[in-house]
């Protein structure tokens, strides 16, 4: 391994893994929903967005959808 590298010269590339990453989005949510993955969060220690991204991820896996019917 050398000790220093000479970077001027080499040529740069766009990242491969860019269209990989997440996409913000705006998206309303009750209070209490809000509140209830800030409350998972500080249990857990992982963000709450993450926590959400990861049950709607676990929904989507199982094929899990909303009961849309009202009575």
């Amino acid at each position: 391994m050398k000790k220093e590298y000479d970077f001027s010269k080499m040529k740069s590339r766009r990242n491969p893994y860019a269209s990989k990453l997440k996409r913000q989005v705006t998206i309303r949510m009750s209070d209490d929903v809000v509140e209830y993955f800030k409350q998972l969060s500080e249990e857990t220690g992982i963000p709450y967005q993450s926590l959400i991204n990861l049950y709607l991820r676990d929904c989507m896996a199982h094929g899990r959808k909303p009961d849309l019917s009202w009575h």
